[in-house]
């Protein structure tokens, strides 16, 4: 179920005033003689009761009645200046070809089946519901919906205000601060905000993570996956080990959504082996992720060989691009 606000447009139609053109109709001769000797008061009455059976449509719309007092009124229109709509079917702001959400411009056919622009050109301008052509008659009622539509963002319950056109609220999402992050530890089913989830660890799990500062290497075990949390910023990193043949497939990651906000993070990781002379280091780049996988990583890793391995090994983190010296 999808809510969305519809804005009052600039035009000076606002939303008091759609609303009540919605509900004037003509009366008969029949009802004008009836109710030649009616009040003003009457009428209002009658216009409530006239939309009493509202509550069975499929949208709801939601308006606060209008203040009689001048000034009161004049901040409470601009408090009123959306509506609040309830779809039940969400579906109906979907292209029904691509299944994607619409966006302008809207193309119906005769028989006013919809399609986005994209798909005209894909069905070759041929309405796959009724074979009628499409692609040449735009839908302004359903351009107009989609102009003035404004969703919430789907992490709004973890703290995001931002209200965006529905056509991009996949977008947003994929960059969206606020996406949930889930808790790295074993057997926690703890997911929320990355600065939330920064402050559940560390109040939760303090004897489960090792706690580090920026620029500053600690010694790590590359037989076990390592969580680590910073001092000060309370940023949560996680090192996951994976074993292979004769090899390990390491990845260090950050437990946070890659929003611009957040930031970047480097890693800089020396294993130094007791059995050979020389010392292995790796540089690079730290990935951002929601939450960890169980599964053997495709992309993104380190590989070192086990015999490496036997010695120690530390890690250096910090801002930004890799450098440093661990």
């Amino acid at each position: 179920m999808a809510r969305f606000s519809v804005s009052g447009g600039d035009d000076g139609e606002g939303s008091s005033n759609h609303q009540s053109r919605k509900r004037q109709r003509l009366p008969s001769i029949d009802e004008d003689e009836e109710t030649a000797g009616s009040s003003d008061e009457e009428e209002d009455d009658r216009l409530i009761e006239s939309t009493s059976d509202d509550s069975d449509r499929e949208v709801v719309i939601e308006e606060a009645r209008r203040i009689s007092d001048p000034v009161t009124s004049q901040i409470a229109s601009t408090k009123d200046s959306s509506l609040s709509v309830t779809l039940l079917d969400p579906d109906v702001l979907d292209c029904p070809i691509c299944c994607e959400p619409l966006k302008i411009p809207i193309f119906q056919c005769d028989n006013g089946h919809l399609a986005c622009s994209v798909c005209c050109a894909k069905v070759r301008n041929i309405c796959p519901s009724c074979t009628l052509p499409v692609g040449y008659i735009r839908c302004r009622a359903m351009e107009k919906v989609i102009e003035t539509s404004r969703v919430s963002c789907p992490n709004a319950k973890y703290g995001c205000k931002e209200k965006m056109l529905y056509g991009d609220r996949f977008s947003h999402e994929k960059l969206c601060a606020f996406a949930p992050c889930s808790c790295p530890v074993l057997n926690c089913n703890y997911t929320g905000y990355y600065k939330d989830l920064n402050c559940h660890v560390r109040a939760k799990h303090k004897d489960e993570v090792i706690p580090f500062v920026w620029d500053v290497s600690v010694t790590i075990r590359l037989d076990k996956t390592t969580i680590l949390q910073e001092e000060k910023d309370g940023e949560v990193m996680v090192v996951q080990v994976f074993r292979g043949l004769h090899v390990v497939y390491v990845v260090v990651s950050c437990l946070a959504p890659s929003a611009q906000e957040v930031g970047t993070f480097s890693y800089y990781l020396v294993t130094v082996p007791l059995a050979v002379d020389g010392s292995l280091v790796l540089r690079s780049m730290m990935k951002n992720t929601q939450k960890l996988s169980n599964e053997q990583p495709e992309d993104g890793f380190m590989v070192i060989p086990s015999y490496m391995l036997s010695g120690s090994s530390r890690i250096l983190l910090g801002r930004g691009r890799a450098y440093g010296h661990a």
